[in-house]
């Protein structure tokens, strides 16, 4: 099953995103916890882009997509047409660095990379597609039209 949902790049706009995954995934018998995890790791992407790749513009918007295929896989995509990032060339700070710099940010992309399976960046001449996938065996719910 597939879901779309195109949002302006407003920091206030997050909790639209969070109440879309969680109706979709509630849908879907996924554990609370993990279900809490998956909105996470798209929020933090989410908020990324919003903030570093549309300077919080109105004006501009990002998608994103929600795939659930033959109820083992959860496929996200979030596409953008902002300044691109590529996810997968984050290096990610050790926690000894973060403390010493006492950084208040900086894991959200941790956090993204340990709980997908997959994180993939494709590029393309006006928009960028951050996919995130995740494995699972979930049953769904059959009352979606």
């Amino acid at each position: 099953m597939a879901y779309n949902f195109k949002i302006p790049c407003e920091k206030d706009r997050l909790s639209d995103i969070r109440e879309f995954l969680t109706s979709i995934l509630s849908r879907h018998e996924i554990p609370e916890k993990e279900m809490n995890a998956l909105i996470l790791a798209v929020d933090e992407v989410c908020a990324n882009l919003i903030i570093h790749s549309h300077n919080c513009n109105p004006e501009e918007y990002i998608e994103l997509k929600v795939d659930i295929l033959n109820n083992s896989e959860i496929i996200f995509e979030i596409v953008d047409r902002g300044i691109g990032f590529n996810i997968n060339e984050y290096q990610e700070p050790s926690l000894s660095e973060i403390i010493n710099q006492r950084r208040k940010g900086g894991m959200g992309l941790m956090l993204v990379k340990r709980i997908m399976d997959e994180i993939e960046l494709v590029r393309g001449k006006k928009e960028n597609i951050y996919r995130l996938l995740k494995r699972y065996n979930i049953n769904s719910d059959n009352s979606e039209t």
